[in-house]
């Protein structure tokens, strides 16, 4: 399986604590289903400040459910116009993305 990660990429408008909070958010609602440990061990996340974007792991089913989570709550709370995101290889080099507007 091709190790994937979900690069979400904020405008500066949007504080970046914010948006990683939320992520803390959908990671707790994954534990509920998975648990803890699960989690702890199989999830991954990188803040990125230079380009203001969070780096989640992706591949998995655990993955892919933070990851679904989190894009629901970032865009109610934030706005579907507030972040870009896209599913990028291990390896890819992290490079700011055009956001829609």
């Amino acid at each position: 399986m091709t190790k994937s990660t979900y690069r979400f990429q904020f405008d500066r408008g949007t504080n970046l604590d914010d948006a990683e909070s939320t992520l803390h958010l959908a990671i707790l609602a994954a534990e509920g289903f998975y648990s803890e440990a699960q989690i702890r061990l199989g999830f991954a996340y990188y803040r990125d400040e230079a380009n203001h974007s969070l780096h989640l792991s992706g591949g998995d089913d655990l993955s892919a459910a933070v990851v679904h989570i989190f894009t629901a709550l970032a865009t109610k709370e934030f706005g579907a116009t507030a972040f870009a995101f896209k599913r990028v290889e291990c390896g890819e080099p992290a490079e700011p993305m055009a956001l829609v507007t």
